[in-house]
């Protein structure tokens, strides 16, 4: 009997996960158990620490999310479990995983993550729910600050996407989570690769951890079809709005590098007709989940993001994945073009390259182990036949950025006057208060 048939034939109850649970998988739509699911799930059940490596869309949330529950139905605490994850659009993912899955039990989750108010973050602590899902910069502040919180009895603790929160240089706030927590837990850390960083951390964190690879080989999913376009850098945006006129109907995320490229090419798209909404770490946190939230119910089809959307974020039905600016990191192309074709659907990628990328693009067809297609259009003069509108559109959307950018100007000198501005975010109080102390010259009677 095939590896594939076995997992074929394995329910959620064959696993051991108990009743309650198997109902509520069942109302989540999850039929049989994914392989990292059918790998991970006993060995957990069994209390080993586990690293699991998959890769994305294959359904890693509940491998760690199902045995957390069950240990928690079997012996109820607060602040049971703790989940790390490297963005806060993750985060909140995590946790609707966790509400859905634990409904049936009554679990209560509590999302910390940057950009939103400390105190109603303390407030929610301070009831005490069964699972934190974190930041782990904002989870350092509370642990710092917030008087009466601690994790000292924490029995799970999990880090979401690992090689991810260790690239962004979250291991100093981790080594400091670490130190105030207790060495007697379970450890889960998922990644979808192992770096040499990740391996670090496994030694510092697991005891005598169960690793756990389905895929041996740092892969894109069969059922996705990967194309490129090879054309010159100036006329980059007009090849893009061809593809979005191509594809319309269709539900599209066009990653970027830049947040500033992201802001503007959802300006120049809504300038042109297409239904475009911007996703980056330079949106406050309401616009950020707004603009997912839109996405994911369907009132917008195109999402400009940059990579704070490519990791781990589960948006169902995303038809095409339009790389504009190809990645400098191979890896960071495989968890793009895996926004689309999870779950056994199929799914369009297109990369954009310009004769400054050739080096990039090949990089990645040497990682990825397979030619990209060229992608099937007109004639160039098919494209360029766009070009008037869309350079009309680029002028335009230039001087809706220099009057955003002096809106935003005059608001920054406002908040800095201002000895009663809510400080939503650690990084902006140290900024405007080393900016009170210069404009004083080094007196500190603030």
């Amino acid at each position: 009997m095939s590896t594939s048939e076995a997992s074929e034939e394995k329910t959620f109850a064959s696993l051991g996960i108990i009743e309650p649970l198997c109902k509520a998988c069942e109302q989540c739509k999850y039929k049989t158990p994914t392989e990292i699911q059918a790998e991970a799930i006993p060995w957990a059940l069994q209390g080993r620490d586990i690293i699991g490596l998959a890769q994305t869309g294959s359904g890693k949330t509940a491998a760690f999310a199902l045995p957390i529950l069950q240990a928690l139905w079997e012996a109820p605490q607060s602040l049971f479990a703790c989940v790390l994850a490297p963005t806060r659009e993750l985060a909140y993912q995590i946790s609707e995983a966790f509400n859905s899955l634990g409904s049936i039990i009554g679990v209560r989750c509590t999302v910390i993550i940057g950009g939103l108010d400390m105190m109603s973050q303390a407030i929610a602590l301070s009831k005490k729910p069964h699972i934190i899902v974190a930041t782990p910069g904002r989870l350092q502040d509370h642990l710092e600050n917030t008087k009466g919180f601690s994790l000292r009895n924490l029995k799970y603790l999990v880090m979401d996407e690992a090689d991810k929160l260790l690239d962004m240089d979250f291991g100093p706030m981790i080594d400091k989570i670490l130190k105030v927590i207790p060495k007697e837990r379970n450890t889960y850390l998922f990644s979808a690769t192992m770096t040499t960083k990740v391996a670090k951390l496994q030694r510092a964190s697991l005891t005598n951890p169960v690793k756990i690879e389905v895929s041996s080989k740092y892969s894109t999913v069969s059922t996705l079809l990967q194309y490129y376009l090879f054309f010159p850098f100036k006329h980059k945006d007009c090849y893009l709005v061809y593809l979005c006129n191509e594809l319309a109907g269709n539900s599209i995320i066009i990653f970027t590098r830049t947040c500033n490229d992201t802001q503007r090419l959802a300006l120049l798209l809504r300038n042109l007709g297409f239904p475009a909404i911007p996703l980056h770490g330079q949106l406050s946190q309401t616009k950020r989940l707004g603009s997912l939230n839109n996405f994911k119910a369907g009132n917008r089809n195109v999402l400009v993001a940059t990579d704070v959307a490519s990791r781990g974020l589960d948006i169902p039905l995303v038809d095409v994945v339009i790389n504009f600016d190809i990645p400098t990191n191979s890896k960071d192309y495989i968890h793009r073009v895996g926004r689309t074709a999870r779950a056994g659907r199929s799914g369009k990628s297109i990369t954009l390259v310009t004769q400054y990328d050739v080096e990039l693009y090949q990089r990645i067809e040497h990682v990825i182990g397979k030619k990209m297609d060229l992608f099937p259009i007109g004639s160039k003069d098919d494209v360029m036949l766009l070009q008037e509108r869309v350079s009309e559109a680029q002028r335009i959307v230039t001087l809706e950025m220099k009057e955003q950018q002096h809106k935003k100007g005059s608001k920054r000198i406002k908040s800095e006057g201002n000895d009663d501005y809510d400080f939503r975010d650690r990084e902006d109080r140290d900024i405007i208060q080393s900016n009170k102390l210069d404009n004083k010259s080094g007196h500190k009677n603030m």
